[in-house]
């Protein structure tokens, strides 16, 4: 399994930003998506998630209400839209796939077992 993350970038404290994760995957549907980010010095946190099955969908509850994640199954693509940003969001975000996992254990990193390389984010204050 291979993931291409993209769309990050520098932007000014208040814009918005789209990443998309492209999986190489047979079947799309049955894993669950997530993405994940980490800033200089912290470890790596929960950003929000998709479940496989039906779809539930989680944040991180510093995220809720600005970022939105989505899925396309034809495309095999997870996106985040990350509106209103704030400094704080600075971070490399990774997209992670699960193939078993249960829902209790959607923030948890460890859980995933394949990870893109990250795209950069940058918000200047």
């Amino acid at each position: 399994v291979q993931l291409q993350a993209s769309g990050g970038g520098l932007v000014q404290a208040g814009e918005s930003l789209r990443l998309s994760c492209v999986a190489s995957v047979r079947t799309f549907s049955g894993y669950t998506m997530s993405w994940f980010r980490q800033a200089p010095g912290k470890e790596r946190e929960f950003v929000a998630g998709i479940f496989r099955s039906g779809g539930s969908i989680s944040y991180a509850d510093s995220v809720k209400g600005r970022f939105t994640i989505s899925k396309d199954n034809a495309k095999k693509t997870v996106y985040l839209q990350m509106n209103s940003l704030y400094s704080e969001d600075t971070a490399v975000y990774y997209c992670a796939v699960a193939s078993r996992i249960i829902l209790s254990s959607i923030r948890v990193p460890s859980s995933y077992e394949y990870w893109g390389r990250g795209t950069q984010v940058t918000v200047s204050s």
